[in-house]
């Protein structure tokens, strides 16, 4: 169970994800909706370090913020503000997120192979050549 709750978290939670950011008011700017959702995350990541965390001490874990902290800040960031624009843009719901979502798979296989050593077997390329082909035909 261990191994799997984290993928559902995901799934659950990207579904909630699309179906809001494509439901974002058409006057609201981003960047105050994005303002406001991360007000709200920032309370409840606080909430959930002191009920889960079995070491309470906020400055120690304070003291071990890198650089990681503050790049995946703006990822994210860019990740909102790209969703919500990719909505407003008038891309499907059923389309948007599948057509990023192999480019970066694409992406992730090259980043693992280049920098992460990780190997790719030919059933793995073939894969990704099926994936190449069908962004082609899912944006026609």
């Amino acid at each position: 169970m261990s191994y799997y709750w984290p993928i559902a978290l995901l799934v659950f939670s990207n579904i909630f994800y699309h179906v809001c950011t494509k439901s974002v008011p058409e006057q609201l700017n981003p960047f105050i909706m994005i303002t406001g959702t991360y007000v709200v995350g920032a309370i409840v990541s606080l909430a959930m370090f002191f009920i889960l965390s079995p070491d309470k001490n906020l400055g120690a874990q304070l003291s071990h913020i890198n650089w990681t902290t503050f790049m995946l800040g703006l990822s994210i960031v860019g990740l909102e503000v790209g969703a919500i624009y990719m909505y407003k843009a008038g891309w499907n719901i059923s389309i948007g997120n599948l057509v990023q979502s192999t480019i970066l798979t694409i992406a992730l296989i090259v980043i693992g192979v280049l920098v992460y050593k990780e190997t790719i077997s030919l059933p793995q390329i073939f894969g990704v050549i099926l994936c190449a082909v069908g962004l082609i035909f899912i944006n026609k």
